[in-house]
């Protein structure tokens, strides 16, 4: 028998921010003006990220049954104490048990940090791809 696992896409795309501390906004007089902003990060990085997805996240087994494979993509905000909230699928292919593991395995996620100070905090929003293939 095929060993089930659920397959990660290797990345961490944030929705509104680059993977700098920095985000350009506009010039004055020719001058590039830059705005600092406080990233969000995974604690021990997207290393541990990837490593909390690769033993949390479980293939539903009725999904399995059915040979269900699809990559699912949540969104979340992370606050100023680094909890995860507002998690929502934003794109799949609609099956009910992988959408609800995808949620729950971003939900049960331990407090983020931050790259700088907080004190100058936005809610920042993030994207996760997860893909769900049989092997």
């Amino acid at each position: 028998m095929n060993r089930l696992i659920p397959i990660l896409l290797a990345c961490l795309l944030p929705f509104m921010a680059q993977a700098q501390d920095t985000i350009p906004a506009d010039s004055i007089d020719g001058i590039s003006i830059q705005i600092l902003v406080p990233i969000p990060e995974f604690p021990g990085g997207q290393k541990a990220l990837f490593q909390y997805l690769s033993n949390n996240v479980h293939y539903p087994e009725q999904a399995a049954k059915d040979c269900i494979e699809d990559r699912v993509i949540c969104q979340f905000l992370v606050q100023a104490d680094g909890t995860i909230t507002d998690i929502e699928v934003v794109r799949s292919q609609g099956y009910p048990e992988l959408d609800q593991e995808a949620i729950r395995v971003i939900s049960e996620m331990p407090k983020w940090g931050w790259t700088s100070d907080p004190s100058k905090y936005a809610p920042m929003r993030y994207t996760v791809p997860i893909n769900f293939k049989l092997q």
